[in-house]
């Protein structure tokens, strides 16, 4: 009998590539969203509703489940207090795998969110993989960025010269299918594309991909967080945005690792291939 996941965001990036892969790779998914109604039953794939701020939503959740896959909501300080019971709920519920996607370098700051929660799920007693992700290629596609880039054609951030390995959601899923499938228990993965680009760079193969121009627009950091305000972002999710930024600019989201290609056996998506299998968004 095949195991079964809950996967947490499923209809985020992430999510939604989570529960793809580990469909195909024969596991029976529990697809989990505030939303489920966003969510495509089919054949082992089950949505159902699971709110961080609804602890009531967390037993059927957990029930008659082997393994959890957990997201952190995107950019929020609030992250530990609303993951924290979650995992004390997955540890009553007896599930035998946790794997949590944080973020590359937070293991170097233990007061960030997301390390926080890394330290609750090491302690909890629960057998865990973290995998620590890159920023992600989908935000130019279906992400945050996209709509600058349809409807402005720019990308207006503080990043300086900064380069990013940027990773596909396609190869962070393929490594936690692994690491369910063969039980990387214990395991801490930093994840990254194969490549660090700058934006000026990411803008000049978004150009080439579909013939239109496309320039990157290096703002100061004021002028990008007021910008996020204008757009109705929430003041701890402009705060959170302004640190990863920051991080960005000091060159510190430049590491490559070749932890992908290990675990999976093949290797990540590179960039250019990214912006050619996505132009249709750009159009």
């Amino acid at each position: 009998m095949s195991k079964t996941i809950l996967v947490t965001g499923a209809t985020g990036n992430l999510g939604r590539a989570v529960v793809e892969a580990l469909a195909a790779g024969g596991f029976r998914v529990k697809a989990a969203s505030r939303h489920p109604e966003k969510v495509a039953a089919r054949e082992g794939i089950e949505p159902l509703k699971l709110a961080y701020e609804d602890t009531g939503t967390f037993d059927a959740a957990l029930a008659r489940v082997d393994g959890l896959f957990l997201v952190a909501p995107p950019m929020d300080p609030e992250a530990p207090a609303k993951l924290i019971p979650l995992l004390a709920k997955a540890k009553t519920a007896g599930l035998k795998h946790i794997v949590f996607t944080s973020a590359l370098g937070v293991d170097q700051n233990e007061q960030a969110p997301l390390r926080v929660v890394e330290r609750a799920l090491m302690n909890s007693g629960v057998r865990y993989t973290i995998l620590r992700p890159n920023f992600f290629m989908e935000n130019f596609s279906t992400g945050f960025v996209a709509p600058m880039i349809k409807h402005n054609a720019g990308i207006f951030l503080a990043a300086a010269d900064g380069k990013t390995s940027f990773i596909s959601t396609r190869d962070i899923a393929d490594t936690a299918t692994v690491a369910f499938a063969a039980q990387h228990y214990g395991k801490e993965y930093n994840l990254t594309g194969p490549e660090a680009l700058d934006h000026t760079q990411v803008a000049r193969m978004i150009t080439q991909a579909i013939g239109r121009e496309v320039a990157y627009h290096a703002l100061s950091e004021e002028a990008m967080l007021q910008g996020a305000r204008d757009n109705g972002m929430p003041e701890p999710a402009v705060q959170y945005m302004a640190v990863l930024y920051a991080v960005v600019r000091a060159g510190y989201m430049g590491v490559v690792t070749d932890v992908v290609e290990k675990v999976t056996g093949h290797k990540p998506v590179c960039f250019a291939e990214f912006v050619k299998d996505n132009s249709a968004c750009w159009r």
